[in-house]
Order: C-alpha cells, then sequence, then structure tokens
C-alpha cells in the first residue's frame, strides 16, 4: 500500500516512497515491539539468567562461560524473532522472498564493496569512545585479553565453536539481520528520510546487555545504518560489522593454537 504524506512533506516521502512500496511498512508500537522482543531477553539473560547460571557450573571462570552461552542463545532468538516476523509476508518460503524481504542483496554497483574495508576501519572509532564504568569480567574481550583469558581458550576447541556461533549470530544472522534487514526497511513509513537514524539509535539503545557500549554503538547509525540504507543493501552492512567478527575470530583462534 502507497504511503500518502501530507502537502508539507511531500518532497521527503516522494523520495523514500519507491524504498518503501514493495516491503510493508511497521507502525511505532510494533518497530518498538521488535526491538523490545530482542532488548528484553538480551538484557535479562546477561543480568539475571547469567549470574544464575555462572552459580551452577564448576571449574575457572564461571561468569565468562555463562555470558558467552546466554549471549549465544540470545542472538540466536533475534534469528528466529525475524523468521517468526516475516511468516506473515512470507507465505511460501523461497530464498529470493526472503532475500528481497531483508534487503540480501549486495550495493548497486559492485566497486562500491570496496567501501567495506574503509567503514569497517571507521568502526573502530568505537573504541576510542568512552565507556560507561563496568566489571571488567562482564566484558569477554578484556577476558581473552588477559593471562586467565588465555589459559581458558588454549586448546579449547569446544568453545571455540560456541564462539564462532555467537560471531555468526552477532554479525550476520542475529543483531544485523534484525536491525538492517527486517526493521530498517520497514521503519520509513513512521521516520522518512531519518528512519536510519532512528534505527541507529534503536541499535544503541539495544545493548542493555553491555550498556557501557552504548554511547559508543552511535557510530553505528552513520557507518552500517545509513550505508545500508542508501544502497538499500542489509548485506553490506552485515559485511561492515563481520569485519570485527572475522577478527576476533582468529584472535581466539590464535589463543586455542597457543
Amino acid at each position: 500500500m502507497a504511503i500518502t504524506a501530507p502537502p508539507n512533506s511531500a518532497p521527503v516521502r516522494a523520495a523514500a516512497a519507491p524504498a518503501a512500496a514493495a516491503i510493508p511498512q511497521y507502525s511505532l508500537r510494533k518497530i518498538l515491539g521488535v526491538w523490545a522482543s530482542a532488548m528484553v531477553p538480551m538484557g535479562l539473560l546477561a543480568w539475571v539468567v547469567a549470574p544464575w547460571l555462572a552459580d551452577q557450573l564448576s571449574g575457572p571462570s564461571p561468569l565468562t562461560r555463562s555470558l558467552i552461552i546466554c549471549l549465544t542463545a540470545g542472538m540466536v532468538w533475534q534469528f528466529a524473532l525475524v523468521l517468526i516476523m516475516l511468516r506473515p509476508e512470507r507465505r511460501s518460503p523461497d530464498w529470493p522472498g526472503y532475500r528481497k524481504a531483508l534487503w540480501l542483496n549486495g550495493p548497486p554497483r559492485r566497486r562500491q564493496w570496496l567501501l567495506v574495508p574503509v567503514l569497517a576501519v571507521a568502526l573502530g572509532i568505537e573504541e576510542f569512545v568512552p565507556q560507561i564504568h563496568h566489571a571488567a569480567t562482564r566484558e569477554l574481550s578484556s577476558f581473552f585479553e588477559s593471562h586467565a583469558g588465555h589459559v581458558f581458550m588454549s586448546g579449547s576447541w569446544g568453545w571455540l565453536a560456541v564462539l564462532t556461533t555467537m560471531f555468526v549470530f552477532n554479525t550476520v544472522l542475529g543483531e544485523e539481520l534484525l536491525f538492517r534487514g527486517l526493521l530498517l526497511p520497514r521503519m520509513n513509513g513512521v521516520f522518512g528520510r531519518k528512519d536510519w537514524l532512528a534505527n541507529g539509535a534503536l541499535f544503541a539503545l539495544y545493548h542493555v546487555h553491555v550498556p557501557w557500549v552504548i554511547p559508543a554503538t552511535v557510530v553505528d547509525a552513520f557507518v552500517v545504518a545509513y550505508p545500508a540504507k542508501r544502497f538499500r543493501s542489509a548485506l553490506f552492512a552485515i559485511a561492515v560489522h563481520s569485519v570485527q567478527s572475522v577478527f576476533f575470530f582468529l584472535f581466539a583462534l590464535h589463543l586455542v593454537l597457543s
């Protein structure tokens, strides 16, 4: 159904209408509902379930192990959430239909893929944004850089498999597919040209499971969400964000082999 705009907003809606016409648009209530369906479980898993599970585990680094398990489960749930939300739209499941519904196509021009490493480096700006004070035991990257983390990962192929699953559902099948594949194409009806900015804000506020990174993840709106909107390509956003996952996988593999 086409979006009808008031006369004063015609220039804004006119540019966005072709992009929104083929994909049903969500109401603000539905957008926030999907966002909460990802945010609330991740918060509960990180701050309620993980500490409880850590108390049940024996051996070294129980909180780290429980966090890895719980956060992986939360990201797998996000993939399931995408499939649930698409079910009313995709009555006959087929790959071309899902690819169109989730913007799983490349940018319009092949040479635009060359922007992926540039934007991946720009995404590294997040590391320089001051973080909210937090316990180091809750930050997985800090743990794996420590001596305890090196000992924990040495020869731990099983945990490498779990971490790899978390990486895949983080930047490929979970967060990015949900925010840039499902939500972003369906936010134009409410937010118009600023849908990418609203998407970036929701993505930042979603990180209640690691609230100290919320100020830094605002960068994602400009480095990940805007290019996804510009190219109408969630696949491009997935590629940019997944550079981080590849880096962490290689680091984890190095620890396992060391």
